[in-house]
């Protein structure tokens, strides 16, 4: 193991997070006054304190580990994508724990007050999970909801894919962490050298956004909320600036200009590529696309049809209600069925009350995820059509066992290796929805906090929390609901689900073998 060289490079990731939030601190804060008159001089001063840790740290580790052997095996690029997500969140947690410690205006029991909360928080926003621990979240100060969604952001396209993108120390072994870092089956880059991929998808990244910001400031929501909502939005994150979130605005245009934005997180970047070069065939042409589509526009249509067959009002996050008309149950149905399937978790309507049909629907949806190469998560649509594929296989061979038929997508017969992994990881990612489920209901039934209004944690709590944070998306259902927060769980349930957003990040396999001892020797 090259533990030289996997310091060294984590050493200018840390610089890196460090600068980002120095310019927050500095320039970003001239801004924020000129815009909302918000100087929290202990927000300014925790995130030049996190700051000043991330550079002089970085810059240490990366001064004396220049010299070494520059090449970036497979393992030394498993463990510095594992660090960097599991000691970065920690770096990016100081600006909310200092803020919290050193302010005396900060009630006692505020969550960031512990630091594993705040862990928990900015583990949420660097895996795009967008689950919070605060109730209240327009109390926080502005540079610090912009701390959030910056969070996002930076998580979204992945921490990784920018460290190789902007660093061109790592030559051709950065084609090896783009691997480890890019998510789903499939690692092919959209132009031939790792270095032109991560700039090509930092060029689209950064143009959707400035055109969401654009979308959503024209559409009547002012420009901080636009900046914060468009990071949240396009990261398939789901930090909000508001205590009810998208609900606050009551706004059809921006529901839509939000729900158009997040199906385009969920599709694998490289067809943004693929589009601007003319290749529109090819995009179309995609069975994971096609599949993508269908399933939300599909889910989108059952829940409608649910949620008239209910002939209630739909009631919205925060209070309020849409009357029951057909209009609404579609515009309700479609942003949330967009929503967390793109594993973004917005929510206008508190779809914690709506009937058994819709919320089975909408945690399939959470299941399945969005495509690879998106900035969605779950097990991903291209796994979820290889699974099925597989056992259409193996069913038809139960009464043809002469038959052979390999598993073909999109024309190309798919390798016995490919299958193993799609088949092993479906099966890693439903045993750790398992464990993690039973770990935070035995936290919580054994000394944890008691939920909110007394309620005490439920399975479908538990099961919803622990499948809401594997799969990136926030909100679950009962006490994780859209409209409740994650600050009532206790510390180790909190320590726990901070695990299942890296594992359902980095796509499990990328921390587990840090467990292995094998991992540990030999060479790459």
């Amino acid at each position: 193991m090259n533990f030289r060289l996997v310091l060294h490079q984590f050493g200018l990731l840390l610089a890196l997070l460090g600068g980002l939030m120095l310019l927050l601190a500095g320039g970003g804060f001239g801004v924020l006054t000129w815009l909302h008159q918000d100087y929290d001089v202990h927000a300014r001063n925790g995130l030049l304190l996190a700051a000043v840790v991330g550079i002089l740290l970085g810059g240490l580790s990366w001064i004396l580990t220049r010299r070494g052997n520059p090449y970036l095996g497979r393992r030394e690029a498993l463990l510095l994508t594992s660090l960097s997500w599991l000691l970065g969140a920690a770096l990016a947690a100081m600006p909310l724990f200092h803020w919290a410690r050193s302010n005396p205006n900060v009630a006692a029991d505020h969550p960031f007050r512990s630091f594993w909360a705040c862990y928990f928080e900015a583990m949420s926003g660097l895996t795009t999970t967008g689950a919070t621990v605060v109730a209240n979240v327009e109390a926080l100060p502005n540079s610090l909801l912009l701390w959030r969604a910056l969070l996002h952001w930076v998580g979204g396209i992945g921490i990784v894919v920018m460290f190789v993108a902007v660093l061109p120390s790592l030559g051709v072994s950065g084609k090896r962490l783009f691997r480890t870092e890019s998510t789903g089956p499939t690692k092919s880059g959209v132009r031939p050298q790792v270095r032109e991929t991560a700039r090509i998808l930092l060029y689209i990244y950064g143009g959707l956004t400035a055109a969401e910001i654009v979308a959503l400031t024209i559409a009547g929501m002012p420009l901080f909320d636009s900046v914060c909502h468009t990071f949240a939005t396009l990261a398939t994150g789901g930090f909000s600036t508001k205590n009810t979130g998208i609900a606050f605005f009551d706004s059809l245009p921006i529901d839509v200009i939000i729900m158009v934005f997040m199906a385009m997180g969920g599709v694998n970047f490289a067809h943004y590529d693929h589009l601007l070069r003319g290749q529109w065939k090819r995009v179309v042409r995609d069975p994971e696309v096609r599949l993508y589509f269908i399933l939300m526009i599909g889910g989108s249509l059952v829940i409608a049809a649910s949620l008239l067959a209910h002939e209630q009002p739909i009631r919205l996050v925060g209070g309020g209600e849409h009357e029951l008309t057909v209009g609404h149950a579609l515009r309700d149905a479609a942003f949330t069925a967009s929503s967390m399937q793109t594993t973004t978790g917005f929510a206008t309507a508190d779809f914690d009350y709506w009937p058994f049909l819709a919320k089975a629907v909408l945690v399939t949806l959470m299941f399945v995820g969005g495509c690879a190469g998106s900035t969605g998560s779950g097990f991903k649509v291209i796994r979820f059509w290889i699974v099925f594929k597989v056992l259409h296989r193996e069913f038809e061979r139960i009464f043809r066992p002469a038959i052979v038929r390999p598993v073909r997508i999109a024309g190309s017969a798919l390798e016995d290796d490919l299958k193993l992994a799609t088949l092993s990881y479906v099966l890693a990612y439903l045993m750790f929805f398992a464990l993690g489920s039973v770990a935070i209901m035995l936290f919580e039934q054994t000394g944890g906090n008691p939920g909110p209004e007394g309620h005490v944690c439920s399975y479908v709590t538990a099961a919803t929390a622990s499948l809401a944070t594997l799969s990136n998306v926030g909100p679950g259902l009962e006490l994780v609901g859209p409209s409740r927060s994650y600050g009532w769980f206790s510390t180790p349930s909190l320590m726990v689900m901070s695990l299942l957003m890296a594992l359902g990040r980095l796509e499990i396999f990328a921390i587990i073998v840090l467990f292995m001892p094998r991992f540990w020797r030999g060479t790459s």
